[in-house]
């Protein structure tokens, strides 16, 4: 019988015991300068170096703990056909690509999970589609290794995203089907899309909700996760908890890297996060807001001065470590630029990132953490156990210039509980 993974994700930090993530493949490339900007890319990604690096991440993760495949998962619940007559009718329906049915149903599992997710390059059989300057009926996901996004683990339930950008909203179809059809999984899937009354004003993507606590969610608004999208959250959990915290964060619209909370802060330890400076710390116009619900009602919504600062007020006392360094508002900036905040704990002080952000990496080993390459760990020659925190460094001369970092390449799905 196979074994079921219940959600179980009660904080950033806890001991990680599954972990769902995609290796990128062609669809990373099939585009051109041209839609580049159209798919959420300020550039054209080398898949063979890109691929190498991820599989620094995607090799790691494999020692620690059980890992799980988007590709595979997505052919498993395929061999279902009614899951697979349902799933291609939403895809088709919600992409105005009803013409391409029959050709998708024809397909096997695998061939199917393929090109639903690299893309189905469009048959030039009519006037229309002859004169149409797009290749894809179905687009490729060139966005879909940041798995962070279309599925977000909050306690015992998986929220499923709303994406900001209706090129992203396949990865959360998939990822819903993932958890509500495939035997692994015992969850239960919240989505806003067909819950909320009034879903059109609500965004919410993965990179933007960390969970603090068993009773702590943050959340950044800014470019990809509305207000609306937190009080969906909000709704959700209060109605469920006796006593639910949400902080909310203010983003920045631009630059491009500050889409998500966890370009800008990110938890590591029980007693350390990792921020960006002007952003989190500084006076700035980017409000912390505390919202407390108890017995179903909102109790307090105020203002706080900042996320450390708010943490600290319900017991969390976190001391923040800079990204870039704290000197230096150059190398904050830059290292900020290339995910130099986002990192990945696979247990409490024990964390994944880019090894190319050297400031903040000094910065971390000033406060006892250990600098451990991941090609080591995969050769087997340090054993992790030897060391009590660590960051496992990945190579990242491609990889962050698709805009994300180690966090936003995984999405986890059960950790051990922390004892506070």
């Amino acid at each position: 019988m196979q074994e079921k993974f219940p959600t179980q994700v009660y904080s950033e930090i806890g001991e990680l015991e599954g972990v769902i993530i995609h290796s990128p493949g062609p669809e990373v490339e099939n585009m051109t300068p041209q839609n580049a900007e159209r798919a959420l890319y300020s550039d054209i990604l080398n898949l063979s170096v890109a691929s190498r690096e991820f599989n620094q991440l995607k090799g790691v993760l494999e020692k620690v703990t059980r890992t799980f495949e988007v590709k595979d998962l997505l052919a498993d619940i395929l061999k279902n056909e009614k899951v697979k007559e349902s799933l291609i009718n939403k895809i088709c329906k919600n992409e105005l690509a009803e013409c391409i049915k029959p050709y998708l149903i024809s397909l096997s599992e695998k061939q199917l999970a393929i090109q639903l997710i690299e893309g189905v390059q469009m048959q030039k059989k009519t006037l229309t589609s002859f004169l149409s300057k797009e290749r894809y009926s179905l687009p490729p996901l060139h966005n879909f290794f940041y798995t962070r996004d279309a599925a977000i683990s909050i306690y015992d339930n998986v929220f499923i995203g709303k994406m900001k950008s209706p090129v992203r909203l396949r990865e959360s179809l998939i990822m819903e089907a993932i958890f509500d059809f495939h035997p692994s999984f015992s969850t239960k899937t919240l989505n806003p899309a067909t819950i909320s009354d009034e879903p059109s004003n609500i965004s919410i993507e993965g990179g933007d909700v960390l969970v603090a606590r068993h009773d702590i969610v943050m959340v950044g608004i800014g470019p990809r996760t509305t207000p609306e999208g937190v009080d969906f959250i909000l709704q959700q959990l209060k109605e469920k908890n006796e006593h639910q915290h949400i902080i909310v964060q203010e983003l920045p619209y631009s630059p491009e890297s500050f889409i998500h909370l966890d370009m800008v802060f990110t938890m590591i330890d029980m007693d350390k996060c990792i921020l960006y400076d002007p952003v989190v710390m500084k006076m700035n116009k980017y409000q912390t807001v505390h919202i407390y619900a108890a017995g179903g009602e909102v109790k307090i919504i105020r203002e706080e001065e900042n996320l450390p600062t708010a943490l600290r007020n319900l017991g969390m006392d976190m001391k923040p470590i800079f990204c870039g360094g704290s000197s230096d508002p150059w190398f904050q900036e830059r290292e900020q630029w290339h995910s130099g905040a986002n990192f990945f704990a696979i247990g409490p002080g024990k964390i994944i990132g880019y090894a190319r952000n050297s400031k903040t990496l000094e910065e971390l080993n000033k406060n006892g953490m250990e600098i451990i390459k991941a090609s080591d760990v995969i050769k087997g020659k340090v054993n992790l156990n030897d060391y009590d925190k660590y960051v496992i460094t990945i190579e990242g001369s491609e990889l962050p210039r698709g805009g994300g970092g180690a966090r936003c390449m995984t999405m986890p799905i059960r950790r051990k509980h922390v004892h506070w």
